[in-house]
């Protein structure tokens, strides 16, 4: 290694650290150097976060958050929907190459820069700033489906208090028509589900415009709730995190362990861990799979950065983005286990087999005097198909065939196949399932779905907090009002989120769910990495983190970010626009109420629309941060800025940051720029303190900053540049060099 960079990287390492820039007094903030742009940074003094700032409450955090909704009711369906055991080994294998190697880059550059997440690419890259508002206005995305489910979860807990249960047997209805119209055909679990909670339309163009009460009102009450959380800033202990990250992986455990009682548990358990070539074959699962990755880690979101800022220095990041990641595998097999276990359950129970438990029942009821003698079933019903047993309910009188159906058997007649259920309601059916098996139902469905809605809400507040935090640092009105955002947020997340309470409302959490959020985190990515890996450099990153924080990258991760994740990523996000745009239209799965089954629907051309517009307008300020700075680029102000006589007028002095150099945040430090910085190290009469100088801020009136300000700004004036040192400051400022010859020629 050349001279002048070991003398870099000792100075780096021996200069004192700033924890957090400060200005002399409020309002005097000093105006950022990197491109000449007007900006302003806004420090916000009293930070409104409810979590402690502590090493082991924020990595619980980011557990809590991995192990929430994403693997108790996203990855089981996603696992269900996609072969079982060969969706596991795709998650596996991007969990490696992706999941880890970018969570670690997330925490590293959080402990590194001690900034939120828009500050941080603002810093890094200011041409791409908006990547971190992009993150922001996905986690807006995420948060506002994240609410239905949360308030589905509290329907159940409120009906929960029933016994029994009101999921564990069909309703008792009045003046059939149809049988179709019963649970016969389906499951009375998924019965309740469609019919009771959702009360959901037969397609996505249905009813869009009516709300369904109790979810409107779940709904309510879930952004109350968040409100007065982060309003009072309640403060979530150690013990509090520890208990809601083990709690429901106990409760899960012991899921796990009664399911395992059930009939076609081998099947089931199989089915898990069998991987099939033609599920490995197919694009789209790689695309989810992909996509769950980034969903379940909060990659692109944010939240990692933001919350790594307060981690102390020296983290082993390697050690935590580990754990972090095998904690939410271990949480998903757990959660996808007992789901697969209670739909090999159906599997079993369904068909002839329901017929004949269904007329087993009906004898003894008779027997018992709870239902008439014109009840009994004809002797060789249980020989024929089950259609026929259909048939023979439909043609009792209407007040009998009521009372039959209210007391069939919880299973399907007609039900043969796996596929009972594949919408984003199989999670919340399945363990309601799993849950009547037990003695004392209702005790197990209301602790079940308490600690459901807690870990909801705790991702939702994690999220929340990912937003929150970035806007009052940056924007100068939430600055001084900290709890306006907070009011926004709640109040718009409320409005925002009523499309989820109509009727279609489960349909189109399926459509933010499975198109439009992991689309845009991809992008979000894979910008982040890109800029990252080969604009801001590689070697640079290493650099500025070894002076930072005295320690070096992990070198195979650095050849991970340059030649694997970013390649990876840009081939699912080919994927998803080929799924989306040219390989015929996606589907969803929709409850056909005629029928009582579930079937696929394409969407139509105004849903795919919608996601290409909030895709849009998710990453529109990517492109509108470009086109700031090329027009700021050519502004005249810069030179006429550097003519002005600087001794003049009074100075404040800021106390650096080590992340202040190099100014120009596209410049590598590269070997091959070490023969011009020995050079300029070695001259006569070397600028002071050059790599790491006192930043001069012209005071022009107690607000106002001149637009432009050069480390050490004052030595033009007292001492000539030679042209060396003109192109070196040229090189780091980002300013042309022409500007910076006649400022030089002007103090000749």
């Amino acid at each position: 290694m050349d001279q002048s960079f070991e003398d870099f990287l000792e100075l780096k390492s021996k200069q004192p650290v700033e924890e957090e820039h400060t200005a002399s007094k409020k309002g005097n903030n000093p105006t950022s150097v990197s491109w000449g742009f007007r900006t302003r940074e806004v420090r916000v003094t009293k930070i409104p976060n409810h979590f402690q700032a502590k090493k082991t409450e924020n990595i619980l955090i980011l557990v809590a958050f991995s192990i929430g909704l994403g693997s108790t009711w996203r990855f089981p369906y996603l696992c269900h929907q996609n072969g079982g055991g060969s969706f596991l080994l795709m998650y596996f294998i991007l969990l490696l190459l992706l999941g880890i190697p970018l969570m670690y880059m997330e925490m590293v550059i959080g402990q590194w820069l001690r900034m939120d997440n828009i500050q941080a690419w603002k810093y890094m890259v200011p041409w791409l700033s908006g990547v971190g508002y992009s993150s922001i206005l996905a986690c807006v995305l995420v948060v506002l489906y994240n609410s239905a489910l949360v308030s589905w979860s509290l329907f159940y807990l409120g009906q929960s208090f029933d016994y029994p249960l009101p999921w564990q047997n069909c309703p008792l209805i009045e003046n059939l028509s149809m049988v179709g119209n019963t649970c016969l055909w389906s499951e009375p679990h998924q019965y309740f589900w469609y019919h009771t909670l959702l009360r959901a339309s037969n397609q996505m163009e249905e009813g869009i415009e009516a709300l369904v009460l109790n979810v409107t009102v779940c709904l309510f009450a879930t952004w109350i709730f968040l409100y007065v959380t982060m309003v009072t800033r309640i403060k979530i202990s150690v013990l509090m995190m520890i208990f809601s990250i083990l709690f429901p992986n106990v409760l899960l455990l012991c899921f796990f362990i009664r399911t395992l009682y059930l009939n076609g548990m081998k099947a089931s358990l199989w089915r898990l861990v069998t991987t099939e070539l033609s599920v490995l074959a197919s694009l789209d699962a790689w695309r989810q799979a992909g996509g769950h990755v980034l969903y379940s880690l909060g990659l692109g979101m944010g939240t990692i950065t933001t919350f790594s800022t307060y981690q102390p220095r020296g983290e082993n990041y390697i050690k935590w983005a580990s754990f972090v990641a095998m904690a939410n595998l271990a949480t998903s097999l757990l959660s996808s286990s007992v789901i697969f276990l209670v739909v090999g359950y159906w599997t079993t129970t369904s068909g002839t087999m329901c017929v004949n438990r269904s007329v087993s029942n009906l004898i003894n009821l008779i027997a018992n005097g709870v239902l008439p003698k014109a009840a009994w079933p004809p002797g060789d019903i249980i020989h024929n198909p089950p259609l026929e047993y259909l048939n023979w309910i439909n043609q009792l009188p209407s007040n009998l065939k009521s009372q039959v159906i209210h007391h069939t058997l919880p299973c399907s007649i007609l039900m043969q196949t796996e596929k009972i259920m594949e919408g984003p309601g199989l999670s919340y059916v399945a363990f309601s399932q799993a849950i009547s098996q037990f003695p004392g139902s209702s005790f197990w469905a209301i602790i079940f779905f308490m600690s459901l809605a807690i870990m909801g809400l705790g991702t939702m507040l994690t999220l929340l907090e990912g937003i929150v935090l970035p806007l009052q640092k940056s924007i100068s009105t939430f600055a001084k009002h900290p709890k306006l955002v907070q009011v926004l947020v709640c109040l718009g997340g409320f409005l925002g989120s009523l499309i989820f309470s109509s009727r279609p409302g489960s349909y189109v959490v399926f459509l933010f769910d499975d198109l439009l959020v992991p689309m845009v985190l991809i992008i979000i990515v894979v910008i982040q990495n890109l800029s990252l890996a080969w604009l801001y450099g590689i070697k640079r990153f290493r650099a500025e983190v070894f002076g930072q924080l005295g320690g070096l990258v992990w070198a195979p991760f650095t050849f991970l970010w340059s030649y694997v994740t970013l390649p990876t990523l840009l081939v699912l996000l080919t994927i998803y626009f080929l799924n989306l745009y040219y390989s015929g239209s996606p589907y969803y799965v929709s409850w056909n109420d005629s029928m009582s089954h579930e079937v696929k629907r394409p969407y139509k051309k105004i849903a795919l629309g919608w996601v290409t517009f909030l895709s849009v307008l998710a990453l529109l300020p990517i492109l509108v941060y470009p086109l700031q700075h090329w027009w700021y680029l050519d502004d005249p102000n810069i030179c006429e800025t550097l003519e002005k006589p600087l001794s003049s007028k009074k100075t404040v002095t800021v106390p650096n940051r080590v992340t202040q150099w190099p100014v120009h945040p596209m410049r590598k430090l590269t070997l091959r720029n070490q023969e011009k910085s020995k050079a300029l190290f070695q001259s006569k009469s070397p600028p002071e303190n050059f790599l790491h100088p006192q930043i001069l801020i012209t005071k022009k009136d107690s607000e106002n900053y001149s637009t432009f300000s050069l480390p050490n700004a004052t030595l033009p004036s007292q001492i000539g540049f030679s042209t060396l040192a003109i192109h070196e400051v040229a090189k780091y400022t980002g300013h042309s060099e022409s500007c910076l010859d006649s400022q030089n020629t002007g103090e000749k």
